[in-house]
């Protein structure tokens, strides 16, 4: 999907001799930017993406093969977003972001799941959701996905960042199928809350969510969450992903603390050294600001021209 929506060329690199069947390998996308810099990276635009390999030291041949890449290619950087993984001292990777991936065990019945809610944050806005009929969609169909897409343009306003491009979702919901759907509440005919989750396996994963804030009282979110959760495990799914948050996320965090999901510390590793080059306070003040008064289709439009190079 990536190749076909932004041209980013799949690079696979095994330790199996080409003859040998494929028994171990790191998945990674060169990415040609005039913005960001040419690099290598597993995978854009995922939260975490971990090697398949039996032993340490076939992670530690492809990552070396992977350096002198970097050198021949003259490329920026490669980076790499395994679980677990950390790297010997003898590839010199240097970590990059830290971040905390939470996750929701499904395991246990429907009614202790409940009981584990918080009481007020979770538990009341679902029965006043649930009370008060809120109507419920669930598909792929471009409708649902316009009236997703609105509420995503909102929510990214308010975090003073432009949407991602409308293409992206298209692409998503032609490459995964029937592991893909998008959910969205409604306050009479009018959409308030929306998620998108993929399934993969045994995990139900929580990619993308959204709403109109002048809504989020009515529980539209936490419906669609208990109502995932719901068929989540009447599906046979182990757990629900709920997705990376920026250690310093401290309102992100909670939300997904409150459904009584744990955490697990994931770090980003690149070679070099990547350098954020994070703008000074003043300049997300302004950035913010600027997002904060332009119309919907300047903010779409300038998503469109710049997420290919963020990944």
């Amino acid at each position: 999907m990536l190749r076909a929506v932004y041209g980013y060329e799949p690079v696979v690199v095994t330790t199996c001799p080409p003859d040998a069947h494929l028994s171990n390998g790191l998945v990674f996308c060169r990415i040609n930017s005039w913005l960001t810099g040419r690099r290598l990276v597993s995978l854009p635009f995922s939260d975490h993406c971990d090697p398949l390999v039996h032993r340490s030291e076939e992670l530690d041949e492809m990552l070396l093969h992977m350096k002198r890449e970097v050198a021949e290619k003259k490329c920026k950087y490669i980076e790499i977003r395994p679980v677990s993984y950390q790297p010997s001292g003898r590839i010199e990777l240097s970590r990059g972001g830290t971040y905390l991936l939470h996750r929701l065990n499904l395991r246990p019945a429907t009614e202790e799941l409940f009981l584990n809610f918080h009481k007020d944050c979770v538990r009341r806005k679902i029965r006043r959701a649930e009370r008060e009929k809120r109507q419920y969609e669930e598909g792929t169909s471009e409708e649902l996905l316009r009236k997703f897409y609105r509420l995503l343009v909102m929510t990214r306003r308010r975090k003073g960042l432009p949407p991602q491009p409308i293409n992206w979702f298209r692409g998503l919901i032609a490459a995964f199928g029937n592991d893909i759907k998008i959910r969205v509440a409604f306050k009479a005919r009018t959409a308030v809350a929306s998620i998108l989750t993929l399934s993969h396996k045994k995990s139900m994963i929580y990619k993308y969510g959204c709403s109109n804030a002048a809504f989020n009282k009515l529980g539209g979110t936490a419906l669609l969450f208990w109502k995932t959760l719901q068929e989540a495990r009447d599906h046979g799914f182990e757990e629900l992903e709920m997705g990376r948050s920026d250690i310093d996320n401290l309102g992100l965090i909670a939300f997904k603390e409150r459904w009584g999901a744990t955490a697990t510390v994931i770090h980003y590793w690149s070679y070099p050294k990547v350098r954020a080059g994070l703008p000074g306070v003043w300049k997300k003040m302004l950035a913010r600001r600027v997002v904060s008064i332009s119309p919907d289709i300047a903010l779409e439009t300038v998503g469109k021209l710049l997420y290919k190079h963020v990944g």
